[in-house]
């Protein structure tokens, strides 16, 4: 039986990897895709861990990438509940890359996904509550709920916009774009 509430202590996932020449894009730097890769294996697993159930992406809030990520350096991810509803899980991930010679860490990135619990039908099953323990378990859950009011106001927002062409294209005055119709 799953139990009714976790702390967020009981689903945090850790992952390093060395990241490889296999890794990285055109430039030499470790490819976007490939972080985002990992970053949806290790969402799965924490939320997964938390719910007792297969877990699903349902969206991606955030993904800023801030720093690039250079072959030969060991690559740390650091997940962790930091919001529940009912059936959804928002998990933060950090991600941090040393160089393994010198040891200096760096902060490369930071996402939120949102994951859905699911039973062995494919339907959407209850997830436990969160057991807020220290300031920073409290902080994360109050951002994640500002987090999805902002969204929520962004989708409101853009479903409300409906402009004419006319209006469309002195909208645009300005942007670099050219308007062939």
């Amino acid at each position: 039986m799953t139990p009714k509430f976790k702390p967020v202590s009981a689903s945090t996932v850790e992952i390093s990897e060395l990241m490889l020449p296999s890794h990285s894009n055109f430039s030499g730097k470790i490819h976007g895709g490939f972080i985002l890769s990992l970053l949806d294996q290790i969402a799965f697993a924490c939320a997964s861990k938390h719910s007792g159930s297969y877990c699903v992406t349902a969206s991606v809030d955030t993904v800023d990438f801030l720093m690039p990520i250079e072959i030969g350096e060991l690559v740390t991810m650091k997940a962790s509940v930091n919001f529940v509803g009912n059936t959804s899980i928002v998990i933060g991930i950090r991600v941090e890359a040393e160089n393994i010679r010198t040891g200096e860490i760096k902060h490369c990135n930071s996402s939120y996904f949102t994951m859905v619990a699911k039973d062995d039908d494919g339907k959407s099953v209850k997830v436990p509550g969160l057991i807020l323990k220290t300031e920073n378990d409290l902080k994360r859950f109050f951002k994640s709920i500002k987090r999805n009011q902002l969204r929520k106001e962004r989708h409101d927002y853009a479903n409300k916009l409906d402009y004419t062409v006319n209006q469309l294209i002195h909208e645009l005055e300005g942007y670099n774009v050219q308007i062939d119709l």
